[in-house]
């Protein structure tokens, strides 16, 4: 079995936590840290709610177009993650939109993963750390994005669930999952 990282993408990884793919542009630590989690033996996934398409603000094919713009960069640091999912809904019967568990079981279609061995990274405690609890995942919640807002003002949305790891940004987040593992 495998271990593997799950990446949210607003927030952790770069742009606006409650803006969309279209401005999304990486945070400067952020493809270090995808590097580092793939050097280091894990599968990386990217994650994202992406509700504005439900909406009516774009539709599917600009998301797929600005998803391409998204792997092209990271492409260009040689950097390939394994799987890169988006729930295109905002409410109602879907099983993907987080913390939903639909976008981690379309990656365990394709590999042989260790949840328990595995981290869900993300900003917000609401969607990411009940995402973790609800597979039985590891944590690292960052406080870059809405991250500081979840663990502060609305620890509520996420009372009975504690983050594995806390740090200021993902790229801490993975170099204190590899010190603890060394």
């Amino acid at each position: 079995m495998e271990k593997a990282m799950f990446f949210d993408l607003q927030g952790t990884l770069g742009g606006d936590f409650l803006g969309d793919i279209r401005t999304f542009e990486f945070y400067p630590f952020a493809i270090e840290a995808l590097k580092l989690a793939k050097t280091h033996g894990y599968l990386v996934f990217i994650m994202t709610n992406q509700s504005r398409i439900a909406k009516g603000f774009f539709n599917i094919d600009v998301y797929h177009d600005h998803e391409e713009r998204v792997v092209k960069e990271m492409q260009s640091f040689d950097l390939f993650v394994d799987g890169f999912f988006c729930c295109p809904h905002d409410k109602g019967e879907c099983s993907c939109k987080k913390p939903k568990d639909g976008m981690i079981q379309m990656a365990r279609k394709e590999f042989d993963i260790d949840i328990a061995e595995s981290y869900v990274v993300g900003d917000l405690g609401a969607s990411d750390m009940n995402l973790s609890k609800n597979v039985g995942s590891k944590s690292i919640l960052v406080l870059t994005g809405g991250g500081r807002g979840s663990l502060e003002e609305f620890k509520h949305l996420w009372l009975d669930v504690e983050a594995t790891i806390i740090a200021e940004n993902v790229l801490e987040g993975i170099n204190k999952v590899i010190r603890s593992t060394k």
